[in-house]
């Protein structure tokens, strides 16, 4: 019974060990380095190279199918907007929305 349960830890904190697919280094549209990571049930996406780097410029929250949405911040700007992301393989497209998403600027990175 010990050895049953031994199993069922291991594989319950397995599972909860594997980083979501969003999470890692990616290549900005301006050729910088954005990293996203989990911070507090949400993944946060932090400039790494270029003039900003160490600002954080989004949180998302995964919606189920590849799909997330939150916030994104223009980092020369500090302005937050309502966004929206969409991984698709080694492609995360991105953007934020103004007045109710009728004006919305997007931008497609590469993994890294």
């Amino acid at each position: 019974m010990r050895a049953i349960l031994a199993a069922a830890a291991i594989l319950l904190m397995t599972g909860a060990a594997q980083a979501d697919p969003i999470e890692g280094r990616w290549r900005t549209k301006a050729g910088n380095t954005a990293e996203i990571a989990n911070c507090g049930g949400a993944y946060c996406i932090t400039l790494k190279t270029g003039p900003n780097a160490g600002k954080q410029i989004g949180r998302f929250e995964l919606q189920g199918g590849g799909a997330y949405a939150g916030t994104v911040t223009d980092p020369a700007s500090n302005k937050t907007y309502r966004g929206k992301g969409t991984l698709k393989g080694n492609s995360f497209t991105m953007g934020g929305c103004v007045l109710g998403g009728l004006i919305c600027r997007n931008e497609t990175w590469t993994r890294m």
